[in-house]
């Protein structure tokens, strides 16, 4: 397309250094232009290119932004040529790092999860749960491209886990939002799968773009741009007022702001933290200890040698024959061979009957 010659516009890093030499960010950009911040993310990008009345807009801003940063090179360059050197700032400690991280990015967060999970509790104890997780691993996430990415990536997870179904806390819903487009909205968003609910959030809510959306999903770009099209088509059939993603976009952000959803101060959660890293420590180090006692016991108790089975009965030596009647005398043979010959008569007579 052949840009407009009236309005002409620098390359797309240009843009974005102008804006960053002005200190704004892109909401602010694009509030002063009235059009959604993604908008300005995609200009900058060079994805899309402005047009018309926004095109003559978005130069003349531009334009004010060179010329004031102008100005202060000017004024810079008028200084003399050895000033005296600024007294160096304290470096900030780890813990004044994460408190800043925290501030920035804690209150938007937790209203994000609250759109994503329903529930508020849940919504809180996940943006908890990230930070605490990221100042445990502080010095991989301080330096992180994207730090507040990172934490943002630790409470989408921790929201979407299945396993809250199995908590007796949660098992039972909690009080929809009062107004009842609102109450739709937070339906429809509740019945998507997660991941195209995710996807929605971080497009028409956060304002990433495909690829950094599709890079925190863990998806491919077109895998990430189908899930975004059936997502919209399922809110559009529920709710057709909402069809335009600048209109989806505004009440993403108004569900998101209807609810007081108060994130804990920032030494609280690193205490708590810390707190649960020494009980985890400790539980591991009490079941290394009985594991390691539950071994050594059996091996002081096993047997170190082989041990024959027992084996068959034997007679047993040594005992005395047992008692047996002796030999006869002559009186006693002589009375025993009478007892035999005598005939066997008579009615007193008891003879056996064998049978």
């Amino acid at each position: 397309m052949t840009p407009n010659a009236a309005s002409p516009l620098p390359p797309p890093a240009e843009r974005r250094r102008l804006r960053e030499s002005g200190s704004l960010t892109q909401d602010q950009l694009a509030k002063r232009l009235g059009i959604p911040s993604r908008t300005v993310n995609a200009w900058e990008s060079g994805r899309t290119t402005p047009r018309g009345r926004k095109r003559k807009s978005y130069a003349a801003l531009l334009a004010e932004l060179s010329r004031s940063a102008a100005k202060v090179t000017v004024s810079l360059e008028k200084r003399p040529a050895a000033p005296e050197p600024a007294p160096a700032a304290a470096p900030l400690t780890p813990a004044q790092t994460f408190d800043a991280l925290y501030a920035f990015c804690a209150p938007a967060l937790v209203r994000q999860a609250y759109l994503l999970c329903g529930q508020r509790e849940l919504a809180r104890e996940s943006v908890e749960r990230a930070f605490q997780l990221a100042w445990q691993r502080w010095p991989e996430v301080a330096v992180d491209r994207d730090p507040a990415g990172w934490v943002r990536a630790s409470a989408y997870e921790y929201a979407l886990s299945p396993w809250h179904r199995f908590r007796p806390s949660h098992r039972h819903p909690e009080p929809p939002p009062p107004d009842a487009d609102d109450r739709a909205l937070m339906d429809v968003l509740l019945k998507l799968p997660p991941p195209y609910r995710r996807t929605l959030l971080l497009y028409d809510g956060v304002g990433l773009d495909l690829p950094e959306t599709a890079a925190e999903t863990e998806a491919s770009t077109p895998a990430t741009a189908g899930r975004l099209l059936h997502a919209r088509e399922t809110i559009a059939r529920r709710l057709p007022e909402l069809a335009d993603p600048s209109v989806l976009h505004r009440r993403l952000a108004e569900l998101a702001s209807v609810e007081r959803l108060n994130a804990p101060r920032p030494p609280a959660v690193r205490t708590g933290g810390e707190r649960r890293s020494r009980f985890w420590t400790r539980a591991a180090i009490a079941f290394t200890v009985a594991l390691i006692g539950t071994t050594t016991f059996t091996l002081r108790t096993a047997p170190t040698h082989y041990e024959a089975p027992v084996p068959a009965g034997v007679q047993v030596q040594g005992v005395p024959p047992r008692v047996a009647l002796g030999p006869l005398s002559e009186a006693e043979t002589q009375l025993r061979t009478k007892l035999r010959q005598a005939a066997a008569h008579g009615p007193e007579r008891l003879l056996p009957v064998f049978r």
